[in-house]
């Protein structure tokens, strides 16, 4: 009798358990997309951190982001949906789109390729020869030098 009411308690024990695993999954996704998201009030916060007494902004957004994940809704579902009602400043970092990796790729490879075509001038420049002026080595030319040198004490 007592093996077959802990058999019974077993099955009530897996659903408390997953129901309650279900309920810390919800409250983990609710905290990572809530710090994904920023505030539209102004104070440039994340939306789960934004700490206006009354903020009409962050009270909508949060319940939105609440229901939203109550729902079942997809990351990208919710953020797109963010994006779209509140535009692109609504989230915290920008989407990994082609334009965006361009527009940190492309300026820092431009600097980088002008610092290596500068070095590459730079060197084909010393590399190049000049030829030297031929000094005339004649007496009155030897003696206008001499002179130089001493009035100038070198």
């Amino acid at each position: 009798m007592r093996r077959l009411s802990r058999f019974a308690f077993l099955p009530l024990l897996v659903v408390v358990g997953v129901i309650t695993l279900g309920a810390a999954d919800t409250q983990a996704r609710y905290n990572d997309l809530g710090h994904k998201l920023m505030c539209t009030c102004g104070c440039n916060e994340i939306l789960l951190e934004c700490n206006h007494m009354g903020c009409q902004a962050s009270a909508r957004m949060t319940a939105e982001l609440r229901a939203a994940v109550d729902r079942g809704d997809s990351d990208n579902a919710i953020l797109s949906a963010f994006q779209a009602e509140y535009g692109p400043t609504a989230l915290a970092a920008p989407w990994l789109t082609r334009f965006n990796i361009v527009a940190w790729v492309v300026p820092p490879a431009l600097l980088l390729l002008g610092l290596f075509g500068t070095f590459l001038l730079v060197r084909k420049w010393k590399l190049r020869t000049a030829p030297m002026p031929v000094v005339p080595d004649d007496p009155a030319s030897r003696d206008l030098r001499a002179r130089i040198r001493r009035e100038t004490e070198i």
